[in-house]
């Protein structure tokens, strides 16, 4: 694993993350928890887990020597009436803000939301 890269992708998705989502997530009707990066405890901001692991790549991505990662963003929300609404707000802004910057500011050939 080339250890720079994958650096350079946790630190953009957390930056678009803090950044892009929590702008997007300002505008909707009920109030969402904004995504913190820190030492955070409490309801009024939530800490996602980011996980990076590499894929298995296609015999075309070995043969052009193409890095394949699977990246994992985690929210842990406590249970409430409120929760569910909160994941699919998250998620939302997550595809929008990916969307719209699909190289994730060019560090990668393509980053798509499944």
């Amino acid at each position: 694993m080339n250890d720079f890269i994958e650096q350079r992708i946790i630190t953009t998705v957390k930056d678009l993350l803090s950044g892009r989502v929590n702008e997007i997530l300002k505008d909707v009707i009920i109030p969402i928890p904004k995504i913190e990066f820190g030492n955070y405890k409490g309801g009024t901001v939530i800490v996602p887990v980011i996980a990076l692991s590499t894929c298995e790549r296609t015999e075309k991505e070995r043969i052009i020597r193409q890095d394949v990662y699977s990246l994992t963003i985690t929210f842990d929300l406590p249970e409430n009436r409120d929760s569910e609404n909160y994941l699919y707000a998250y998620s939302t802004a997550v595809f929008i803000a990916v969307s719209e910057t699909p190289t994730l500011g060019g560090i990668a050939d393509r980053a798509v939301v499944t």
